[in-house]
């Protein structure tokens, strides 16, 4: 049985390597990607004009204004003082091919006082530009840039089949790790001052032993990240009752026209607040979300920059029906069935901002443990590749050698 144990980890894990160690020195990274992307790109994220800013229904109406093209798919409704304006859009409809225009960006930032842009992206762009780095290394940890195929996802589906894999692989490395009672405190150890292949292999094997539990966490959100809907909803629902996905609901009635979605956004922002409070949220609506293909708004409750959400479950959302203001799903953290509580702590704990800063910061160690895992597992299988070789081939040499003896004494 072990035996086969072993087969399975070696090929389990080197099927996975790459991809493990991509997905860490990124996951790595992306742990302070406001914090980075704000750093790299000052003219993009600051605002130095004083002054009270626009409101922001007016700064949404006037991207959509100097570029008819584009319509607004995600906007906050309140700025920190000192930082831009950002926005996301998405293109609408030519009405002479039917076909999205081609805009070329995705994201707008304005000086929140002026209202002048003060620039523009492809968020997710396959660039190593400043302006494009940090969304680049987003979005290359999700889903390597692997294109959509009849309607499949590739790099979400390889990246979820990926965190499978490395589930079931991380049960059979801890049962490997412990072969025998006697021999535990040498899972434990490592072996600095002999260095050399001894280290190595007690960082892979000790060092995965220390950060197992983690590495189960980080291996399991990695699955409900990318395949949240195909695989993790449907499994937990089978022990609790699941509220409805409150971004994937759809409302009463036919989609939006470019027309109502302007008029919703500003009837849901003035809605906003009192529904809030109806429903028992403290925080102030922070962000609206359209959805004009399923006929609705989401709003989203945090202060000022916090859209991420630095602690705990995350933000409250409730999603309404943009032509009447009714609430058609939520999604408060805290609230709802064991199964609801699991599912809003994937993101939270797959990002490591369930605790806050010091989650972050293992987070982002955690990233550079995987990567360390991942070559320690292939500099060991290229050690003892190197050693069946040597050993396959010595019976050979040997009897290649006795050959020629006989035909000599021949």
């Amino acid at each position: 049985m072990r035996a086969l144990l072993v087969r399975l980890h070696r090929w389990l894990g080197l099927g996975t390597a790459a991809f493990l160690f991509l997905a860490g020195l990124t996951g790595a990274v992306i742990a302070w990607d406001h914090e980075l992307d704000a750093a790299l790109n000052p003219s993009f994220y600051r605002a130095d004009t004083a002054g009270a800013p626009l409101p922001a229904l007016t700064l949404a109406n006037r991207v959509e204004a100097a570029d008819p093209r584009a319509q607004i798919s995600y906007m906050p409704l309140s700025v920190e003082p000192g930082h831009t304006f950002v926005v996301r859009v998405e293109p609408r409809l030519d009405p002479k091919t039917g076909e999205p225009f081609a805009l070329g960006y995705n994201q707008v930032a304005m000086d929140p006082v002026t209202g002048v842009e003060q620039g523009r992206r492809m968020w997710g762009a396959p660039s190593l530009a400043r302006l494009n780095l940090i969304p680049f290394l987003y979005q290359l940890h999700y889903t390597l840039f692997l294109p959509t195929k009849m309607g499949i996802d590739l790099g979400v589906w390889t990246m979820g089949v990926v965190g499978m894999v490395w589930l079931l692989d991380g049960f059979i490395a801890i049962v490997l790790a412990f072969p025998n009672l006697k021999s535990w405190r040498k899972s434990l150890a490592f072996r600095v001052k002999r260095g050399g292949y001894a280290l190595t292999f007690d960082l892979h094997r000790s060092g995965g032993v220390w950060l197992w539990g983690l590495l189960i966490m980080v291996a399991l959100t990695s699955i409900s990240m990318n395949l949240g809907t195909q695989v993790v909803r449907p499994v937990v629902s089978l022990f609790s009752t699941l509220a409805p996905d409150p971004f994937r609901t759809a409302a009463p009635g036919p989609s939006l026209t470019p027309a109502e979605t302007a008029s919703a956004r500003t009837r849901i922002a003035a809605m906003a607040p009192a529904l809030g409070r109806s429903e028992g949220i403290a925080a102030p609506p922070g962000g609206l979300f359209a959805m004009p293909a399923l006929g609705a708004y989401g709003v989203g409750y945090f202060a000022a920059g916090n859209d991420h959400g630095d602690a705990g479950l995350g933000n409250p959302w409730l999603v309404m029906n943009a032509r009447t203001g009714e609430v058609i799903a939520r999604q408060i953290p805290g609230r709802g069935s064991a199964g609801d509580l699991f599912i809003q702590a994937q993101f939270p704990l797959h990002s490591g901002r369930i605790a806050g800063l010091p989650g972050r910061i293992a987070m982002s160690l955690m990233g550079v443990a995987v990567a360390t895992l991942s070559v320690t597992g292939v500099l060991i299988w290229l050690k003892k590749a190197r050693a069946r070789r040597k050993s396959a081939s010595k019976p050979a040499r040997e009897a290649t050698s006795v050959s020629a003896e006989e035909r000599a004494a021949g």
